[in-house]
């Protein structure tokens, strides 16, 4: 079922040089409708949602603005196990995003004072998903770094939002919660309605229909970047575990059909392993169904001939997920530029970056890690720059001003300057 292809094979280049592409999503398919979905929830606001749930949803929706009181309510139902689970992953999240905290700067310079100020947005939508499976951590990675940011309004956006949903917001410093998905959720938090007040940034994973709908109300909102599914790329020596290996792509396999589960081993033996392994797993796994067919579709393995090759292959690949079965981990990772979150070493599993380890999990998928970061604190905030001149600076530097001014043609620029003399 996992296909290998070795170094030297005819079609190894062709087939990471594909892989390499999969970022290129097909949103045009469903843009249509997309687009149709924005315009009536912004000419009818919740009248729209309500109608829209009925109809791709097949549920009523009572309020689409859920009562504080409401939705504390309900998340107060979790068992106190879950409660606890929840506070405690919040609390890892919180730790490691306080470190991305950016204070700004101010220095002077020749009698110009210089600097940056930075403020959180006043508000942000953060959507999870309600479809084949409920992740509350997802809630926790998206909410906690705005509320570390300083956003003062964190609205959730969840169809159906269940006690664990509700918990995890709780924790992590919602305020709002509405219950709405897809692309008229993410229109909702764009546009506002009568009940729901706009957000001036939206984050988080979801459908193609949510992906499609964040991309064509950028600009008018900013976003996080536009998810594709769930990736994992493990580089394994023979050092690693076939059967953890296994483990850890099936841990991404499971999300969706459509996930990619990634591999590069040093060894055909190794390579021959994991693939026993992956089947024996399967065969216990309760959503095998949508593992199996990730790992039959998109599941790949390279056999390379040494680490270099191993770093070059991991490097053009750019995966979300970089596990680093390997001795020497961090001499490994000094070769490869591009990774979204790096897991190191043999005892470091995938799983703990999705729940509890401490940065976001929300990553850049499709190759995008090329250019792109990890959901942190730095996307809650705006900069502002600051800058003033003395009277003394600015005749200091009026002449190198009014030159620039008349190169490019601008008098008015330079009158601006010359005036001020």
């Amino acid at each position: 079922m996992l296909r290998i292809h070795e170094q030297g094979d005819a079609d190894f280049e062709s087939t990471l040089a594909g892989l390499a592409h999969r970022g290129d999503a097909d949103l045009e398919r469903v843009e249509p409708a997309v687009r149709a979905i924005l315009a009536d929830v912004r000419a009818r606001g919740d009248e729209a949602i309500v109608e829209l749930a009925k109809r791709f949803e097949e549920r009523e929706v009572e309020r689409v603005l859920v009562p504080e009181s409401v939705w504390r309510a309900e998340a107060k139902k979790v068992d106190p196990d879950v409660r606890e689970a929840l506070a405690a992953a919040a609390d890892r999240i919180r730790r490691y995003h306080e470190h991305q905290r950016d204070a700004g700067f101010r220095y002077e310079e020749d009698g110009i004072e210089l600097g940056s100020r930075v403020r959180p947005v006043r508000a942000a939508g953060v959507y999870a998903p309600g479809g084949k499976a409920r992740y509350p951590s997802t809630v926790l990675m998206t909410a906690v770094p705005a509320a570390v940011a300083g956003v003062p309004r964190i609205v959730l956006a969840s169809p159906r939002p269940t006690p664990e949903i509700l918990c995890a917001a709780e924790v992590a410093g919602v305020t709002e919660v509405i219950d709405a998905g897809g692309a008229q959720a993410i229109a909702a938090l764009a546009y506002g309605t009568k009940s729901v007040g706009r957000v001036e940034k939206i984050v988080g994973p979801g459908n193609l229909f949510v992906a499609c709908a964040k991309r064509l109300v950028f600009g008018l909102v900013d976003i996080d970047s536009i998810a594709g599914p769930s990736e994992i790329l493990v580089v394994a020596d023979d050092g690693a575990d076939p059967r953890i290996v296994a483990a850890d792509l099936l841990s991404q396999a499971e999300h969706d059909e459509d996930a990619y589960p990634l591999l590069v081993t040093l060894s055909r033996r190794m390579a021959d392993a994991v693939a026993v392994e992956l089947e024996a797993q399967l065969a216990e796994l309760p959503r095998r169904t949508i593992a199996e067919a990730s790992v039959r579709t998109n599941g790949r393995c390279f056999v390379v001939r040494d680490r270099e090759e191993a770093a070059r292959v991991a490097d053009v690949l750019a995966a979300e997920h970089l596990a680093l079965a390997v001795e020497d981990p961090d001499a490994m990772l000094e070769h490869i530029g591009a990774a979204g979150a790096a897991f190191l070493g043999y005892h470091t599993p995938e799983a703990a970056g999705d729940y509890a380890a401490g940065p976001s999990h929300v990553l850049p998928t499709g190759g995008a890690v090329r250019f792109a970061s990890p959901l942190g604190v730095y996307d809650f905030v705006v900069r502002t720059s600051l800058i003033r001149y003395s009277r003394d600076a600015l005749i200091a530097q009026a002449d190198l001003l009014e030159r620039l001014a008349t190169l490019e043609g601008l008098e008015a620029h330079a009158r601006a300057v010359r005036f001020r003399r």
